[in-house]
């Protein structure tokens, strides 16, 4: 075991456990925030996006001692209230059908946000490619990351 600092949704916090854990185990089994998902343990689902210097990262297969010193957002982050224009989008435009991929859904788009404000059809389909609902809820989605898009940039509130 090992002692490590990360900053997670704004706060230092200390865990101790194996170098190698996913950090999605650190986040939800050691640090008891359950909105991030285990999906396929391999990287290839999305359900365990977090952002990692804001980027959108599989948790599920990236080592905690990779983590330190850098900042970590996760679901809970985003906000407290569902104030953020991706969640307000996607509770407007009901896109989730059965909710379990949905955290990973929305930490894609946000990353996708934060770098493009505008983004196409091409882009959104880009960025959300590693996100899998089994659901299919995709054209929701899509239809959510443009409104949450208009949403940020001012044309709606």
């Amino acid at each position: 075991m090992a002692e490590y600092k990360l900053s997670i949704n704004g706060e230092n916090l200390t865990v101790e456990v194996e170098p190698a854990t996913p950090l999605l185990w650190v986040i939800r089994d050691t640090l008891g925030m359950p909105g991030t998902k285990f999906g396929c343990g391999m990287a290839q689902c999305g359900a365990c996006t977090v952002h990692l210097d804001g980027t959108a990262i599989r948790s599920c297969t990236f080592p905690v001692s990779a983590a330190v010193g850098k900042k970590i957002t996760t679901i809970e982050g985003i906000s407290e209230d569902n104030s953020h224009p991706v969640q307000r989008a996607w509770i407007e435009l009901q896109v989730p059908q059965c909710g379990y991929c949905q955290s990973g859904q929305i930490m894609s788009a946000v990353a996708l946000l934060s770098k493009n404000q505008k983004p196409s059809d091409e882009d959104i389909d880009l960025a959300m490619q590693g996100n899998l609902c089994r659901c299919g809820t995709y054209p929701r989605v899509r239809k959510a990351i443009h409104l949450a898009a208009k949403m940020m940039t001012h044309e709606i509130n």
